[in-house]
């Protein structure tokens, strides 16, 4: 065992000679490949080197020969630019030319434009003027002849009219086989609806009709009041005066007459001015010409009147508590022997807002049932009375200067008890005396002229408006006085001699107005539905013979002498 320890230490040694030998020769190895590693990578160097100076090389060189053709191209683009900038300076300079020459062409148009301008204005000035001629020549020969005055006004489309299914048009793109077709024209006088209707299963409609004047759907109350103001005038000239509205229901004549309306109590409002009626309108004009009117004393005193189931209702009596309601009123006769309605309710105003006042007291009293055709259809005639007495002295009413400042001093002088006792008095009867007795002199006069404004019933179709009962009862009245009306203006167009005024008690009030003693315009409201046609139709038919109707001319009131 110790021989083999001895022998193993032996080979133990060679071992560890050899691998001391081994590792010398490792570690050179190692060296060498550190060395050629590092030879290697300076040989990489210098290649790399050599190709960057190389691709240097390329680069400068094509940089060099870019540069040289960049050089070429902007040389040429430079010689093209001064070529086409000399070709658009030629173009600009005649293009300057051109519009110098085209300046002073459009100066001599703009010359020859402002003459025909002018002349065109002297034209149409010329054409106004005559027009104004013949209008006033027109009206001149409607006084003299006693003709009525028919305006026809053509309400918007509403909601409701589209609620049974039907198609309307008014000027308008068709949209169905089913049309109303309303085209308004105008000449020197007078004015032309062309109703236009075919429905299948009936006869094509295609007719016209001629009033002095005609307002479409989009046409306001100022226009509409701008035609009827200068009959005011002759308000205060000593003519009476009467407005009434005339339709179907629904088709804008309380619109018309008063404006829009207020729903929880039907009074009209005040709010928007510029939807004011007729009725509110005249009143503030009437009102605005009495401020103007040099000499004479003025006052103004209201009646509001309904006609229902052909009764007459006075809307401004009071009971003995003070309180309004509509009272029943007859009809007597005069110590003349005249029949009329002696007991309206006179009322004395002092200014147009008094007034108002008194109209909505009266409209919160007036019969109103809806109907399918109309949420809030009137079920009488309202008739507003506004009786203007003038107090003038002598025979100075539209003299000199000097008599007028005469008859204003003495009108002063009176007007300080007059008013007075007239507030005192207010409550009067039309039938009777003045409400006012003066002491004056023997040279002062007065006149009482009376401007009527009534806003009538709408005619119904019973199976339109889907009424019964006392609705039913309505409708039957409203239709007989209606037709009443139309009677009475046939007889007095056929110069019967019997009119027949007592057939309803409206005819009967309005026998005055209707029978020549007054101006009358009648103002037709037409709906454009087509399911209204029927209605419409005669409608325009009434004003057609309204217009025929010539009753004389009209009676200007004289002045009276009043008493000491």
């Amino acid at each position: 065992k110790e021989e083999r320890i001895v022998v193993l230490e032996t080979e133990n040694a060679a071992l560890h000679l050899k691998l001391a030998e081994y590792q010398g020769l490792a570690g050179r190895s190692t060296k060498e490949v550190l060395q050629l590693y590092t030879a290697h990578g300076q040989q990489q160097k210098l290649q790399r080197s050599s190709a960057v100076t190389q691709l240097h090389g390329a680069i400068k060189k094509r940089l060099k020969q870019d540069l040289k053709s960049l050089h070429s191209f902007a040389l040429e683009l430079s010689k093209d630019f001064q070529r086409q900038s000399k070709t658009c300076l030629y173009r600009v300079l005649a293009a300057v030319q051109e519009i110098q020459l085209q300046n002073e062409a459009m100066q001599m148009f703009q010359i020859k434009a402002f003459g025909l301008e002018q002349s065109l204005q002297e034209v149409t000035e010329r054409y106004e003027k005559e027009k104004q001629k013949r209008k006033a020549l027109h009206n001149s020969l409607v006084e003299l002849r006693g003709n009525i005055r028919v305006h026809c006004r053509i309400r918007p489309l509403l909601p409701f009219d589209d609620a049974a299914g039907h198609l309307i048009s008014q000027d308008r793109h068709l949209r169905s086989s089913v049309i109303l077709t309303i085209n308004i024209s105008a000449s020197f006088s007078q004015e032309t609806v062309l109703v236009k209707c075919s429905r299948p299963g009936h006869a094509s409609i295609n007719k016209t009709f001629q009033f002095e004047r005609v307002y479409n759907d989009l046409e306001s109350q100022d226009t509409v009041f701008a035609d009827v103001a200068p009959l005011l005038t002759s308000l205060l000239d000593g003519y009476n005066v009467c407005i009434m509205a005339y339709g179907q229901t629904g088709s804008g004549k309380t619109y018309t007459m008063l404006g829009p309306q207020l729903e929880e109590n039907f009074s009209y409002s005040m709010e928007d001015e510029s939807q004011l009626g007729i009725i509110p309108r005249a009143t503030q004009e009437v009102f605005r010409l009495i401020s103007e009117k040099p000499p004479g004393t003025y006052w103004v005193e209201v009646s509001v009147v309904e006609v229902y189931n052909n009764e007459i209702f006075d809307l401004l009596a009071k009971d003995s508590y003070g309180k309004v309601f509509g009272v029943k009123r007859d009809v007597v006769t005069t110590r003349e022997g005249k029949e009329t309605f002696p007991v309206d309710t006179q009322r004395t105003v002092e200014n147009a807002s008094e007034f108002l006042h008194l109209v909505n007291k009266g409209l919160q009293l007036r019969v109103r049932h809806p109907t399918l055709v109309h949420a809030h259809s009137s079920r009488s005639h309202l008739v507003v009375t506004l009786t203007i007495t003038t107090v003038v002295f002598g025979d100075n009413f539209g003299t000199s200067w000097e008599d007028e400042q005469t008859s204003q001093r003495l009108s002063k002088e009176v007007s300080c008890t007059f008013p007075q006792k007239m507030r005192d008095n207010k409550s009067t009867s039309s039938g009777t005396s003045s409400p006012v007795q003066l002491e004056a002199t023997e040279r002062m006069k007065q006149v009482r002229t009376r401007l009527q404004l009534v806003d009538l019933a709408g005619s119904e179709c019973v199976g339109m408006s889907g009424v019964t009962g006392a609705a039913l009862r309505e409708t039957s009245f409203i239709n007989r006085s209606l037709s009443a009306l139309a009677d009475v203006l046939g007889a007095i167009a056929e110069q019967r001699s019997h009119v027949p005024y007592r057939n309803s008690k409206l005819t009967h009030l309005l026998q005055d107005s209707v029978g020549g003693d007054a101006k009358l315009l009648v103002m037709l409201c037409i709906s454009p539905g087509q399911k209204y046609l029927t209605e419409s139709m005669q409608s325009l038919g009434f004003g057609t013979r309204a217009r025929q109707v010539q009753r004389g001319q009209v009676k200007k009131k004289n002045f009276q002498v009043l008493s000491k």
